[in-house]
């Protein structure tokens, strides 16, 4: 990867449902149970949490859903080695690298030839968020770190992206950079305190609370959807389509 200077302007970007259009940590966890590595009992929790959130059950039927995947990886992961996590990552990167957002894929390429400094904040597992940051050109990147002890996991998760703010700190900290011109895309409500640091947030395919926020404070807000892609404008008292 490039070093960064500090006189050219920075973009941040979330990955998972911002950039791809899949969630890295929800095949990874399928592909586990593909492989054995995840019994079929277990994981049908996970596979009756994710029709719930299909159906749209209730409201917080999708953070229900990420609620079991997640304990069920948090509970896979010791019995991991890493020689086999990463055939399971090779596998999903390989599958999902160019399953893509139009969008946010163009968007990559034209500040990257715009010379800007391009940065991921993920929380999906920093063995694949590496992947994806060589494979698009980024200049650096933060994603889960999960420690390993003689080619075991230890079963310890270091969520560095839970504060995605300081994340955003920690790598305007590491290269000097300013936030003078800076963008930022991301799609959920965890993403607002990262995009509320930089110069010009976008709010991509926005969740119901990063949508409310983003109206709050007329940021952009730019929807795909099949082969169309909308942008809102803010008009001054609501929202129309641009």
């Amino acid at each position: 990867m490039t070093k960064p200077s500090p006189t050219r302007p920075f973009a941040v970007f979330d990955i998972d449902g911002t950039i791809t259009r899949w969630q890295f940590l929800h095949a990874i966890n399928d592909q586990l149970a593909k492989d054995g590595y995840i019994d079929q009992k277990t994981y049908q929790a996970v596979l009756d949490a994710r029709m719930t959130w299909k159906k749209r059950s209730h409201s917080s039927s999708y953070s229900d859903y990420e609620k079991t995947l997640v304990e069920i990886w948090e509970k896979t992961l010791p019995h991991l080695t890493t020689a086999e996590f990463d055939i399971v990552v090779n596998q999903i990167f390989e599958l999902y690298k160019d399953q893509v957002y139009t969008y946010t894929r163009d968007l990559v390429r034209e500040l990257k030839a715009q010379d800007y400094i391009l940065l991921i904040i993920s929380g999906s597992p920093v063995e694949v968020v590496a992947k994806f940051a060589e494979y698009y050109g980024f200049d650096d990147y933060i994603g889960t770190e999960h420690p390993h002890e003689q080619g075991k996991y230890t079963g310890e998760i270091k969520l560095r992206t839970y504060d995605k703010h300081k994340a955003v700190e920690e790598l305007i900290t590491k290269h000097g950079l300013a936030t003078k011109g800076s963008i930022g895309v991301g799609d959920s409500k965890g993403d607002i305190g990262m995009l509320e640091m930089i110069e010009q947030p976008i709010a991509f395919n926005p969740d119901k609370a990063l949508y409310d926020h983003a109206r709050k404070h007329g940021w952009k807000i730019v929807v795909e959807r099949k082969s169309i892609v909308y942008e809102l404008s803010n008009d001054g008292r609501r929202f129309i389509l641009a």
